[in-house]
């Protein structure tokens, strides 16, 4: 269901053309990175460390060398001196030293998993097998495993020359990387103004993305010293900005090709594998392909972080926040860098309050390197806000939605970091879900004797703009090719043809967009952040309307009529001054050889932003108090969209998202041991949802346009994951009386919840 606040009559966006990739996938035409043979092609395995922080004191390599068949060995004495300095890598800022030290150990492992050494040979078999031949000598060290276990004096500092910023000021021998702050307004006057205050504490672990193929690489250090990668990552400029200083070359001496792409949410923004078969193809003088194991993703790539959350909020009798207090522990894995910064931003995004403050920490530990995960850091803050505004709204006794209603932001507030909302659709899309058929429906009872309850919550994601490029190449048919940077991740080969397609007066099928490789397409950051129908699409607008204006200058020169005569609309140019003389886009494109030739014009943009995006989910769950098993009966979920340009991709990025926070709530947990070993590393231990566990997620479509985008349009694809897991943990307490503070929501937990409930009874 699609509700629209404006209604604008469009030919292309808003239908639901078929997606020009979707033949070539179902037919398995579509070429991964593990398709990807180049001449005299030979395999690289990587050798981790099996501790999670350790000195290396010596590292043998000379049996693996000797190996037949074996091509060249690499160790971290092979990677180039890392320079210390920052670069923006999709959707967060990577320090070199530690991006380069993450990719292969110099003298410290931190993480297990961490590579130690790297072998290429004539097989992927003989290739495992020599990696098994090098020897390492350990000095095993005490691991930090948990945010208490950093700050606690007796742990040890895992990186003695890392600078910590508390507050601004520098912090020497620290596992906190950063302890930042937002305020505003007068806590104490806004707590003496409440009624009701609640504060509660949050813990949650490390989930993964849960993209279903492996990381991928294959490069060739050819002689010239040029550098070609094929990669599946979400951006191939970004993983060339991270390439480049790793391994100490021009950017421009590196062509990175991305390829179709199996699943990233965020995780394959970063890169892992591609500077050691840069190096091993080095020495080796050949192209070297690497391919992760299902156990290797898990231990050596970013996870979302785990942590801890504590939410303090204040409410009047009139129901209205007058306080709100949140503190956010976030894991960075390894090295510095977790979301938490954004887990900040979107915490109290949601609601109208005048009294706030906000604390973050970044905070370091021996574990993976966190990565980007469908909002990075924003769900585990809604997890506890929307917890205990659940909890507030509860004791005054207000219907959960009219509560966020009475406190929700509008165009014009104020968010709790300070930037002010442009138009959005928060209330639009509240009031939405109150009005639905879930929302208005009995709960009904169980005929099995389950508890049955009903959740709602509220999430937000600011949305990444960032830059884009596009160029479109008129055929002499009248159809237009499209050349993007952009990954196609989730349909946006189809949403950003669409838009050049509207401006251009063509159909969809007309349109015919390539993704393409670093040399063949202007600069474009990575695909995530919910930027590239946006950001992107506004680019192929711009592209669009060059094209236009190229081809009015084609048709004043077969007219031989002044420029400014000439006129489009709606896929026809036309004279102003002369009836007579008009052609379609088709008809005029056909004539581009007598009028100057070839035809291409090309569209760039820096968008700031894609406009906010919120989301609210309503899920009805049944819960079974002698096992604790969590069944969702009913999901719908509401977004506002700005304006939907292919309905069919919005609604499956909402489902999308719903199911990982489905599987985020009440199943997914890195499960570490207490020697930071993680024992459920594989999708058979790792509990990911099917279909089997899920009803049909419903979706109402909320159309607020964004003001910055010429068609409307909002990121969608991030929105989604935020509010699951705060909608499932009301409804279970609202099901059991009885709320859970910690995630997963498993059997276990659901079980001592109910026990401690009954004591309390």
């Amino acid at each position: 269901m699609t509700i629209s606040d404006k209604q604008t009559e469009y030919k292309v966006i808003g239908t639901r053309p078929i997606r020009p990739d979707g033949l070539d996938k179902v037919l398995g035409r579509a070429i991964y990175g593990s398709d990807i043979k180049l001449p005299g092609l030979i395999w690289g395995a990587v050798l981790r460390s099996p501790h999670p922080h350790a000195r290396i004191v010596k590292i043998d390599t000379s049996k693996a060398e000797k190996f037949p068949g074996v091509l060249a060995v690499m160790t971290g004495k092979d990677m180039p001196a890392a320079k210390s300095i920052e670069i923006e890598s999709g959707e967060e800022v990577t320090n070199i030293t530690y991006a380069s030290e993450k990719l292969m150990a110099q003298n410290l492992v931190v993480y297990k998993g961490h590579p130690v050494a790297a072998v290429a040979a004539s097989d992927q078999n003989i290739a495992d097998q020599a990696t098994r031949l090098i020897e390492v000598e350990y000095e095993i060290l005490q691991p930090v495993l948990t945010v208490d276990d950093a700050m606690n004096p007796n742990f040890p500092v895992i990186h003695k020359n890392l600078i910590g910023k508390d507050l601004g000021e520098e912090v020497l021998s620290t596992n906190v990387a950063e302890h930042f702050r937002h305020e505003a307004g007068d806590l104490t006057k806004g707590y003496n103004q409440a009624t009701t205050i609640i504060e509660r504490s949050f813990e949650m672990p490390m989930v993964h993305q849960g993209y279903i193929e492996p990381h991928n690489a294959t490069a060739i250090w050819k002689s010239d010293g040029k550098i070609e990668v094929w990669t599946s990552t979400q951006g191939a400029f970004s993983a060339r900005n991270a390439l480049a200083p790793i391994l100490d070359v021009p950017d421009t001496d590196i062509k990175v090709t991305p390829l179709e792409i199996g699943g990233g949410f965020g995780g394959k923004i970063g890169i892992y594998l591609e500077p050691i078969a840069a190096i091993l193809s080095k020495k080796s003088g050949r192209p070297v392909k690497l391919v992760m194991d299902r156990k290797s993703i898990f231990e050596g790539t970013g996870p979302t972080p785990g942590g801890r959350v504590k939410v303090k909020m204040g409410v009047d009798d009139t129901g209205q926040i007058t306080a709100a207090e949140v503190d956010l522990w976030y894991e960075a894995g390894c090295y510095p860098g977790s979301p938490v910064g954004a887990g900040a931003q979107c915490s109290l995004a949601c609601y109208r309050i005048p009294n706030t403050r906000i604390d973050g920490w970044d905070i370091v530990v021996n574990k993976p390197k966190t990565a980007a995960y469908r909002a990075p850091g924003a769900t585990h803050a809604a997890y506890a806000v929307e917890s205990v505004i659940d909890e507030l709204s509860a004791a005054i006794g207000m219907d959960p939605i009219d509560f966020r209603l009475l406190n929700g932001v509008k165009e014009g507030d104020r968010r709790a970091d300070g930037p002010i909302f442009p138009r959005i659709g928060n209330i639009e899309q509240l009031q939405a879900l109150k009005e639905s058929a879930h929302y208005n429906s009995p709960l009904g009872v169980s005929d099995e004797g389950k508890l049955r309850g009903r959740g709602v919550a509220n999430g937000f994601w600011f949305n990444g703009g960032m830059q884009s490029c596009v160029t479109l190449n008129v055929n002499f048919n009248g159809e237009v090719g499209l050349v993007e940077g952009s990954t196609d991740i989730g349909g946006t080969r189809a949403s950003i043809a669409m838009q050049a397609a509207e401006v251009l007066g063509l159909q969809m099928e007309d349109i015919h967009p390539v993704v393409v490789d670093t040399d063949s397409v202007g600069y474009t950051d990575a695909t995530g952040g919910s930027r590239t129908t946006n950001a992107t699409g506004y680019a192929a607008y711009i592209a669009a309307h060059n094209t236009i204006a190229a081809m009015r200058e084609r048709a004043a020169i077969l007219w031989e009529i002044n420029v400014d005569d000439v006129d489009f609309s709606e896929g026809i140019f036309f004279s102003k001054s002369d009836s007579e003389l008009k052609m379609s886009f088709k008809e005029l494109a056909a004539k581009l050889p007598e009028s100057g030739g070839p035809l291409s014009a090309s569209g760039s943009i820096r968008q700031r932003g894609s406009g906010g995006g919120f989301g609210s989910h309503l899920v009805d769950v049944e819960v079974d108090p002698d096992t604790g098993k969590v069944d969702i009966i009913r999901y719908t979920a509401a977004q506002d969209a700005g304006k939907a340009i292919h309905p069919s991709y919005v609604e499956g990025q909402i489902q999308g998202g719903a199911v990982q926070g489905i599987g985020w709530a009440l199943n997914e947990e890195y499960f570490w041991n207490k020697n930071g070993v993680m024992e459920n590393s594989t999708f058979l231990d790792y509990r990911m949802p099917t279909s089997l566990d899920l009803p049909m997620i419903d979706t109402i479509i909320v159309e607020v346009p964004n003001p910055s985008h010429p068609f409307g349009v909002r990121g969608v694809g991030e929105t989604p994951i935020v509010a699951p897991v705060g909608a499932i943990a009301n409804a279970i307490a609202n099901a059991t009386g009885a709320r859970i503070n910690e995630l997963p929501m498993k059997p276990s937990r659901v079980l001592s919840a109910l026990e401690s409930a009954c004591e309390c009874c």
